[in-house]
């Protein structure tokens, strides 16, 4: 099906065996693991309280740090009714791609998802307002993403949008993956895809292990080994395991590698010291998971003193360990003032139809991936999830990228997409 749409044959074919097995599947050696409805739904539901509790907390600070750590005394101090973030890109964005699943169902393809977000009437910058505005033009995905039409195809977009990727595949990084070539290559490429592939199969190994490193391997293991970004977690994990009670220690080293070292800033859209590319981004990320151990408010305070995109960084952060908890389990006050019934900006979902609409299609994934839902002795819903052996993509690189697709949207398409470029 991607085929066709792809960078060359080779990638296509390649891209479209990943979406076959994540969404197909079959399970690696036979081997199955189980959860049942009530925890998915629970650990889903947390997983949402963290993205809101992250960008709600850290929301204040966004790029008042940029090259230095935020003092404790700037980040302000946590209140219960902060959870409600109804208006926040981080989080209706990624119910867009939701609303083209719940529509169109798992066979979706990446024309239809692009026309879908060409239509979105939200604000964008970066990578999103790039994608957006290249498909109203007629440049149709993966094109849209692609750095020749792109500029800032390595930034953070797809990233701090991929948490839906995750939380509706438990166990399932295959399909995440492949989550990520129809909705993450319409804004991104090479590293910014990577980003959100790794962010998604962090969270889809969550639902199965509350260990951050184990976790953190787990989302690695979603992409590339020789990418940049690869790398940079990596590097993160080793000097994690050198200074593990010193986490500015770390920062300092991330600070002079990936963000003041030329070579790992070659498809940087920012000057000087403000960066949003996703790889140094998704350090911080990984700073909050590995140095919080576990503990919800230093994974959501220092993701956010790592500064620069401070408040979407521990949206991610705080949503892979929140689902590690589960929601029963959450402290009360990032609880207690949760609104359920408001409708999130730009979107058709308040909380309680979230899960509705997550639940089904989490559900409809287990079956398509191989696994099986049974009954336990109470009469409750479990499911039996296949595990699989991530398939990353091939290497693509921003500042060397690949050919482009040369695909376009047939008039019939364009007659669907209601909005000129450059219109919010």
């Amino acid at each position: 099906m991607l085929a066709r749409y792809s960078f060359s044959l080779c990638a296509g074919v390649f891209i479209a065996y990943v979406w076959l097995i994540g969404i197909v599947g079959h399970a690696e050696d036979g081997a199955f693991r189980r959860i049942s409805l009530a925890t998915y739904q629970d650990k889903m539901e947390a997983a949402w309280i963290g993205q809101m509790v992250g960008v709600g907390w850290g929301g204040p600070t966004e790029f008042r740090a940029v090259g230095r750590i935020l003092r404790e005394d700037e980040v302000p101090p946590w209140k219960p009714e902060m959870v409600n973030q109804f208006n926040q890109d981080d989080i209706y964005v990624e119910m867009t791609f939701l609303r083209t699943l719940e529509q169109y169902g798992w066979d979706v393809s990446i024309r239809q998802a692009g026309i879908d977000f060409a239509n979105s009437r939200y604000r964008l910058w970066h990578a999103n307002r790039a994608g957006r505005d290249n498909l109203r033009s007629g440049i149709a995905p993966p094109d849209s993403g692609h750095p020749q039409f792109n500029k800032h195809a390595d930034d953070i977009d797809y990233q701090i949008e991929a948490d839906f990727s995750g939380i509706i595949a438990p166990g399932l990084p295959n399909t995440v993956i492949a989550l990520g070539n129809i909705f993450g290559r319409l804004m991104n490429y090479g590293d910014g895809l990577y980003g959100g592939q790794f962010v998604g199969g962090m969270y889809a190994e969550a639902f199965f292990e509350d260990d951050p490193l184990k976790i953190v391997e787990a989302g690695l293991r979603c992409i590339p080994a020789e990418s940049q970004y690869a790398e940079c977690i990596r590097d993160v994990i080793m000097w994690w395991k050198e200074n593990p009670t010193d986490w500015q220690a770390t920062w300092e080293k991330i600070e002079a590698k990936y963000n003041r070292h030329p070579d790992y800033r070659r498809a940087s859209c920012m000057k000087e010291l403000a960066n949003i590319d996703a790889k140094i981004n998704g350090a911080y990320i990984v700073m909050g998971l590995l140095y919080g151990k576990g503990d919800p408010d230093q994974t959501v305070l220092i993701s956010t003193r790592c500064g620069q995109d401070s408040d979407c960084n521990p949206s991610n952060a705080a949503g892979v360990l929140f689902t590690t908890i589960g929601a029963r389990q959450l402290p009360e006050r990032f609880t207690a003032k949760l609104n359920r019934q408001t409708v999130f900006s730009h979107t058709e979902y308040n909380f309680d139809r979230l899960v509705e609409v997550c639940t089904k299609l989490a559900r409809d994934a287990v079956q398509r991936a191989g696994g099986r839902i049974e009954q336990d002795d109470q009469g409750g819903e479990v499911w039996l999830i296949p595990v699989q052996k991530p398939v990353p993509n091939p290497l693509e690189q921003c500042w060397e990228p690949g050919p482009v697709a040369n695909s376009r949207f047939t008039p019939e398409e364009r007659s669907k997409i209601l909005y000129p470029p450059g219109e919010q």
